[in-house]
């Protein structure tokens, strides 16, 4: 892959709405909602980087891939990056809940801020905070919206649903 240097935005339409991607010297930084805030000091211009982001979610939305193989590069504070990354470790197809997920990271009674960590995640899908469950089993929160949520578990564990 060619060194970008700088941001970089492009958006893509798919069958779930449209996503925004952001390559920031060569990393992901950021997956767009229809709603998300713009990052200040984006061009748009598609890279790279931008167009195998677009093709592996793409993948996954399809059922053919699980994993992501894409340099990541979130910001967040301390806290929210360790949450980011116990993200990553739940398995394709499995949920856990948030107090399970405030014990990953060895802060047992911090499930509200575990998720606002996971509220402020500023690459869904590919870093899997949809795979977070309230402690019986509802569905709460997700940036873009419960029906997406309900969508990409339910892509998960093989069954079809219509948003």
């Amino acid at each position: 892959m060619s060194s970008t240097t700088g941001r970089f935005l492009y958006y893509y339409k798919i069958p779930l709405g449209t996503l925004g991607f952001i390559d920031e010297n060569d990393a992901l930084t950021h997956i767009l909602f229809p709603n998300s805030v713009i990052p200040d000091g984006a061009v748009i211009r598609e890279t790279p980087l931008i167009r195998q982001a677009f093709a592996e979610i793409s993948e996954y939305l399809s059922g053919d891939r699980e994993t992501f193989d894409l340099p990541l590069a979130p910001k967040g504070t301390p806290f929210q990056e360790k949450v980011w990354q116990a993200l990553q470790t739940i398995p394709y197809g499995q949920t856990i809940s948030y107090q399970e997920l405030a014990r990953r990271v060895d802060k047992p009674t911090a499930t509200r801020a575990v998720g606002m960590a996971n509220h402020h995640n500023p690459l869904p899908i590919v870093i899997p905070c949809h795979r977070v469950v309230g402690k019986n089993g509802s569905l709460t929160g997700y940036a873009g919206g419960l029906d997406l949520k309900r969508y990409l578990l339910a892509l998960e564990s093989r069954q079809h649903i219509l948003l």
